[in-house]
């Protein structure tokens, strides 16, 4: 798995993790969902991305590029 797509995952994880804490726990968990997109946005403007650095750490290192 490619960094790029870890990103996709985390960051659809987090959403969808947000959304069933928001219809069973509390409204406040729509705070996560707006954290992500609002993250994806300016990852798109301005290249950093916090989920990518740390995928980066974990994943292990691809020797084949597709």
């Amino acid at each position: 798995m490619t960094v790029e797509n870890g990103v996709r995952v985390m960051a659809g994880t987090m959403i969808l993790i947000s959304l069933a804490l928001t219809i069973y726990v509390s409204h406040w968990w729509l705070l996560l969902t707006t954290f992500v997109g609002v993250n994806l946005i300016q990852s798109a403007f301005t290249g950093f991305c916090p989920a990518a650095m740390i995928l980066e750490r974990i994943l292990p290192p691809t020797s084949a590029k597709r």
